[in-house]
């Protein structure tokens, strides 16, 4: 297994605090995939307006947590260092559960068709090992 910290995924990825929606990988092959976690915290700073009452974490930024470690798989070979996957689209997202406070969201995603420099990932988040979200991730690698 191929575990990378905070610190390492920064040199990957271009995401920063409070967008990096990944603690750490804890596994991945240059290309091919990574499973990353997202431990979440009721300090999250979208938990102040989503919601107070009953906090939950956008579905969306569930997504871009996908997408990140899908970042992290196709920016980790060697010819696409220091260069940007982009969001290309988003196909056959289901959001199946709620992700709160306490949750440690296992973020995993497969690189499952790539021409040129656009592909696309195969992606799943859960939560103890009942799936919350799931989705094909177009991306577009960039400078």
């Amino acid at each position: 297994m191929s575990r990378l910290d905070v610190k390492q995924i920064q040199e990957i990825i271009p995401h920063r605090h409070p967008f990096l929606l990944v603690d750490y990988i804890e596994d991945y092959e240059p290309g091919q995939y990574a499973v990353g976690y997202k431990c979440v915290t009721y300090r999250e700073d979208f938990f102040k307006g989503h919601f107070p009452q009953e906090p939950v974490m956008p579905g969306v930024l569930t997504v871009e947590a996908l997408a990140q470690v899908g970042a992290v798989a196709i920016l980790s070979k060697e010819e696409n260092k220091g260069k940007i996957a982009y969001f290309g689209g988003i196909q056959k997202c289901k959001f199946k559960g709620k992700v709160v406070p306490g949750d440690k969201v296992k973020l995993e995603t497969k690189i499952i068709k790539q021409k040129g420099p656009v592909g696309v990932g195969e992606a799943v988040a859960s939560v103890d090992g009942k799936v919350v979200v799931s989705a094909e991730l177009t991306f577009m690698v960039g400078k």
